[in-house]
């Protein structure tokens, strides 16, 4: 299965590659351009749309193996998720497109991001129905009226939360691929075939895609390649909670911990600071990092390397977790990670430039400790 999975990685790299110049041109003769403003980091008008090449080249490389792919190798929940993925994938990239090119209302946005969930939920029955819980049972049946609305909140989040981290070149199709890598090592893992190349060749398309986004960009992806990547990855992150005992119920949101943490931040800063959840600003992670002195480009890769620290960790908890120690390890890493984002989020200022509660603290032991040594 890894070698067709490279083949897969292989062949939509090359359409994408392909592709991405054709898609560039289309954007301009459509007029899907992304004008600067105040609140964006780039200086010239750009072509947007990008996410056409990464979508093309994922649907055309599935359609073109899966009549090659022996039955054995696909259950019907495969077969679903393929399916699902395809066709809530077409109708978010269309949405995505067309908002590329005409801006539409962001309420319209979330009710065609609901029709696509629901196409994945009622249409090819993929639902989180089974949720393994630390220090409990391997694996906690779940009613559908928890499930259904929980995978749809799900879906949506996720996809939002790709979208809202798209604001400097290759990042969000670079958090994404680092995500796609992720759950592609836990596939072999595992030994999730179908799995393995669902992850492979998308993590191909936006590999391709990359060569003409990463900075200097050329084009951007636009909604059609944030929604879509996001829509991808909420679909393939949710396996985490579907028949499969060694992953523990905090993977699939370590896999996106980058996107989930910069919207949870975003959230709590608006609400510190009076304004409307959904009110744009600048006090994302990758506009603090800018902020704080760091050029276009070390910004994105400082933010790879914390995606990737995610990553390592949902290997590592799983790996532990088929080991017989994922309670403790769980436990371990959760208070870890909150420690670590807690302190990460007051040395950047992403909720509040001024208020550190935690670093005082911490400053406050350091020096009563000094103090009493001295006293000694």
């Amino acid at each position: 299965m890894i070698g067709i999975g490279a083949a897969g990685f292989a062949l939509a790299m090359g359409i994408a590659l392909a592709l991405t110049p054709l898609v560039k041109k289309f954007a301009v003769k459509v007029g899907a351009m992304d004008v600067p403003d105040h609140r964006k980091v780039h200086t010239q008008i750009m072509p947007r749309m990008g996410g056409l090449a990464i979508y093309a080249a994922f649907t055309v490389t599935i359609l073109l193996f899966l009549p090659w792919l022996p039955d054995s190798m696909l259950s019907s929940y495969d077969k679903n998720l393929i399916m699902g993925m395809l066709v809530g994938g077409t109708v978010i990239v269309l949405l995505g497109a067309m908002d590329d090119r005409f801006q539409l209302n962001a309420k319209l946005k979330f009710l065609v991001q609901i029709a696509a969930a629901c196409i994945v939920v009622f249409g090819y029955d993929i639902k989180i129905n089974l949720v393994n819980i630390p220090f409990g049972s391997a694996m906690q049946p779940m009613a559908d009226w928890i499930g259904i609305p929980l995978t749809i909140f799900w879906i949506v989040g996720v996809t939002n939360a790709i979208n809202l981290i798209d604001g400097l070149d290759g990042l969000a199709a670079g958090v994404s691929g680092i995500a796609i890598a992720t759950i592609l090592v836990m596939a072999a893992i595992m030994g999730q075939g179908s799995v393995i190349l669902l992850s492979a060749v998308l993590l191909g398309g936006i590999v391709g895609f990359l060569h003409y986004n990463f900075h200097p960009a050329k084009i951007f992806m636009g909604d059609s390649g944030s929604l879509f990547l996001g829509f991808a990855l909420a679909n393939l992150s949710m396996l985490g909670f579907k028949q499969i005992t060694i992953v523990s119920f905090v993977v699939p949101i370590l896999i996106i911990g980058v996107p989930l943490s910069d919207t949870f931040f975003a959230i709590i800063r608006r609400l510190v600071n009076k304004k409307p959840i959904f009110a744009p600003d600048k006090g994302h992670l990758h506009h603090r990092l800018q902020q704080l002195g760091f050029s276009h480009r070390k910004t994105v890769l400082i933010i790879y390397g914390i995606a990737a620290f995610f990553g390592a960790c949902a290997v590592i908890l799983s790996i532990a977790t088929s080991a017989g120690m994922g309670n403790w390890v769980t436990f371990i890493v959760i208070c870890v990670l909150i420690f670590l984002l807690q302190i990460g989020a007051e040395v950047i200022g992403i909720v509040d430039k001024t208020r550190r509660p935690v670093i005082n603290f911490l400053r406050g032991m350091f020096l009563r400790q000094q103090a009493n040594t001295r006293s000694k």
